[in-house]
């Protein structure tokens, strides 16, 4: 046995490394940063973890999901490995502890949201630790090719070099090659050190079975009849998952709605039902599914049709991580493609929004007349500001940063609060001596209301000379020792604008290129599913070859496909077809929508492109302002073609 298997068993209790764990944990402790691509359910988790008790500081790992993470700590935890987390979900105290542990070394491994980059006081706190790692899990996130982008990810490479942290462990199960390949380049990774495992799943039973409109809930009841264990169906939208999950229960099944429409305890409350086996079908929207480590889940459903090839390779890998017998269900037609198309359509900023947006900077940043031109923001002012919903607008500012334009500088907490619990003069004699004249001034700068005081920290810059983050770690040193209680709200965003790159119209015109590419390229991925599913060619070796697995057998023998029975979309499930009388009232819709509009946002700009968003129920920052959805015409052709409702919209006579 070697010395790393020895290792293995006397920590983990296992007697051999997975395929690939040993290559990709050998690497990592040679000093090589590393990609691991290894399908759902086989063990990735494990690479960092065995790899963090050998490697001397912190591991610091990024995880997208609360759940992902208590899922990982408990066992870590069971396995007597220091590990923590800090999230949303932790009370003030208990943040305390982690980050004492973190600090005095008692923890080894530390998981967190890429958010938490945001806050001030934790990037101080981490400046100050020594790391050996960082693991990015789901690091998928980082690509803009990949499926579930995320733009804060985008960022992750220049915190490495900001943290000074030499190794990095990238994490997926769902990368084309085109993705792997990006995500390496952003952290230096050589292609010799991608380690991607075979994806193809010899347990795993791909039926796609056609199915009328009328028939899908019959017969989903029939694929559940047929199983005797846990199940997930996945649905598109939060309403459709509420009226399944209720007419399943009026039918005798244990069967509960999940999506992201409920409140965190709610959501949490079933998720532990169904991990303990006291709800057997969960009905859900892609909301659920990632952090759930159920091993025995046997049956996995697609009701309505999944966003894309590595979303569906994502929820039936949530199926027979036992390597048992497992069923994954496609009720195939193409009913919904549109709601899919029409999210896509929904995200993309028009030409006038990025204009307005840029034009904001310009005016914020050049309105002190400041040389040094910096530009602040808070993010939900400026996507009601711009009309520009916040997951595209993030990825704008980061897309800003990439081409020079901004440079974030950092962000802080534009409302800070404090109310004191002890004699705020005693607790004096509790600071370390070079700190007291600056308490003082602290002091002398907070204005209260009541009990609630609020430092003025340009007040308290101009009398002694402290930075913002020089009083803030007096303060926190203060909250820490229970003397007083620290609040922090209105998260703002601060950049230096670089004038000579600042090109308004250059800038809108490569904005908006690159927000139609993505378009394009979203549309795409829907078209490549639709193609993907009607293969006449082995389902599970198709899929295996999407991720650049080129092993899998030709023929796996438990597929729709395998078994003779390829599928074609039915043609009358592609969409409602129109009538000549579907869009015979568009006009009276339209004009109520503008007139409300100019009602009650009378300087928004009202295009073609906004009234088909409201007609197909797809939210923007503005319909909010003006309760768009009580609206008669709101969503009312959700269900169509956006580009066939835009066409419409076009070509009405009517004068927006």
């Amino acid at each position: 046995m070697s010395n790393m298997e020895a290792a293995l068993q006397s920590l983990f209790g296992f007697h051999q490394f997975r395929e690939g764990q040993g290559q990709t944990i050998q690497q990592l402790l040679a000093g090589h940063s590393s990609l691991a691509v290894f399908p759902t359910g086989s063990g990735k988790s494990l690479c960092y973890q065995f790899a963090a008790t050998q490697l001397p500081n912190l591991t610091l790992v990024i995880s997208p999901l609360i759940a992902l993470m208590h899922d990982q700590l408990d066992f870590l935890t069971s396995k007597g490995i220091a590990a923590a987390s800090l999230d949303s979900s932790q009370t003030k105290e208990e943040s305390q502890a982690v980050m004492s542990g973190v600090q005095n070394g008692d923890i080894k491994i530390l998981m967190i949201s890429v958010e938490r980059f945001k806050n001030e006081r934790f990037r101080r706190f981490i400046k100050q630790v020594p790391i050996s790692m960082l693991v990015v899990d789901e690091a998928h996130c980082i690509s803009e090719w990949g499926h579930n982008f995320r733009p804060d990810y985008l960022k992750l490479p220049s915190y490495q070099q900001e943290l000074a942290i030499p190794l990095v462990l990238l994490l997926t199960a769902t990368a084309t090659r085109r993705v792997q390949k990006d995500m390496a380049q952003k952290f230096s990774i050589q292609p010799e050190h991608i380690v991607q495992t075979g994806f193809y799943r010899s347990n795993l039973d791909i039926d796609l079975i056609q199915t009328q409109s009328h028939e899908k809930f019959s017969t989903l009841q029939d694929v559940l009849a047929q199983s005797q264990g846990a199940s997930i169906v996945y649905v598109t939208q939060q309403k459709t998952a509420e009226d399944i999950a209720s007419r399943l229960q009026a039918n005798g099944y244990a069967a509960t709605a999940y999506h992201a429409g409920l409140a965190n305890d709610v959501r949490s409350a079933i998720q532990a039902d169904f991990m303990q086996g006291k709800t057997q079908i969960i009905v859900a929207t892609i909301a659920f599914g990632m952090g759930i480590d159920k091993s025995d889940i046997r049956l996995v459903v697609h009701y309505d049709l999944p966003k894309s090839i590595e979303n569906y390779s994502q929820e039936i890998g949530r199926a027979g991580r036992d390597n048992q017998p497992s069923r994954c269900v496609l009720l195939a037609n193409l009913e919904g493609i549109h709601t899919l198309e029409n999210f896509v359509y929904g995200d993309t900023p028009e030409p006038q929004n990025i204009d307005t947006l840029l034009g904001h900077i310009i005016e914020e940043s050049t309105s002190q007349g400041a040389i040094n031109k910096q530009w602040e923001t808070q993010l939900y002012g400026l996507s009601n500001h711009t009309n520009i919903r916040s997951l595209p607008l993030k990825t704008l500012l980061v897309q800003l940063e990439l081409l020079d334009v901004l440079t974030p500088k950092y962000s802080y907490y534009a409302d800070v609060r404090v109310k004191w619990e002890v004699d705020q003069l005693a607790f004096s004699n509790h600071l370390p001596i070079e700190w007291q004249n600056a308490y003082q001034g602290i002091l002398k700068g907070i204005q209260y209301k009541k009990i609630w005081g609020t430092p003025n920290f340009e007040q308290i810059h101009n009398q002694t000379g402290l930075t913002r983050g020089d009083v803030l770690q007096i303060l926190e040193f203060a909250a820490d020792a229970n003397a007083l209680i620290l609040e922090s709200k209105g998260l703002t965003e601060v950049y230096d604008v670089n004038e000579s790159a600042f090109h308004r119209q250059t800038l809108v015109h490569q904005l908006h290129h690159y927000v139609d590419e993505k378009q394009t390229s979203e549309i795409h991925r829907i078209a490549t599913m639709i193609r993907f599913f009607e293969l006449g060619r082995c389902l599970n070796n198709n899929l295996a070859r999407y991720f650049g697995d080129q092993n899998a057998p030709e023929h796996c023998g438990h597929c729709s496909v395998c078994r003779g029975q390829p599928l074609v979309f039915p043609a009358e499930s592609m969409s409602k077809a129109s009538t000549p009388h579907e869009f015979e009232n568009i006009d009276v819709f339209v004009r109520e929508f503008t007139q409300q509009l100019h009602l009650k946002l009378p300087n928004t700009q009202i295009t073609p492109v906004l009234i088909a968003r409201f007609l197909t129920g797809l939210t923007q920052p503005v319909f909010t302002k003006m309760k768009a959805r009580q609206l008669k015409g709101f969503g009312v052709y959700e269900e169509h073609a956006y580009q066939t409702v835009l066409d419409k919209v076009t070509s009405l006579s009517c004068d927006f």
